[in-house]
């Protein structure tokens, strides 16, 4: 699959120079593969007497066996890009509540003077905006650095595609909002008199 086809030449079995180790047959079929096995076993001791058939395979079966080493390295890239999200979601979701309970006096401080919950709720996702955009300045242009490494362990793959750099960062939006959206709720229903009495 890696490679370019080569040029090849069929020769008939009795013009072949080199005596015959063995013989790549190419059957095509309307049905099913599996029906035509038996056909293809006698028509094969009628040509080779004393010949037998080792493998008979599918076209899809020879490319999917032929990629299996790519698609297990595709899965294992992808279990272990799930868990670093999920562990990077944890983090910020972490970062946001610490932030939150650090600035509890400030808030209630925000709301006690008529500060609407919409703007609280927009000061905690503000600062959520800046960490994500950070990542982002500094994520895309790595990603791009590395392109040609990426692209040496994809097949058919471009690494620099618009529309999978596009949905890798929507799905990095999407996770880091989930994860502050708990925190910045909670800090627009903080009641000022408890945290002001609390601190």
């Amino acid at each position: 699959m890696r490679k370019a086809a080569k040029p090849i030449v069929y020769v008939p079995i009795q013009q072949a120079i080199d005596p015959l180790s063995g013989v790549l047959v190419a059957v095509r079929t309307r049905g099913s593969a599996a029906g035509i096995l038996g056909v293809l076993r006698r028509r094969m001791q009628d040509v080779v007497p004393g010949g037998f058939i080792t493998n008979v395979a599918t076209v899809q079966q020879q490319v999917d066996e032929s990629l299996l080493e790519e698609r297990l390295v595709s899965i294992l890239a992808s279990l272990f890009g799930g868990l670093a999200l999920l562990l990077a979601g944890i983090g910020l979701y972490g970062i946001m509540s610490f932030a939150v309970i650090r600035r509890t006096r400030e808030i209630g401080i925000r709301i006690a003077v008529g500060a609407q919950r919409s703007a609280v709720l927009w000061l905690v996702v503000r600062s959520v905006l800046g960490l994500i955009g950070a990542g982002l300045a500094l994520g895309i242009p790595l990603m791009l650095l590395v392109r040609r490494f990426i692209e040496s362990e994809l097949f058919g793959v471009d690494a620099g595609d618009p529309l999978a750099l596009a949905a890798a960062t929507l799905l990095l939006l999407g996770v880091s909002g989930a994860a502050a959206a708990w925190p910045a709720w909670r800090a627009s229903r903080v009641d000022p008199t408890i945290s002001l009495r609390y601190e």
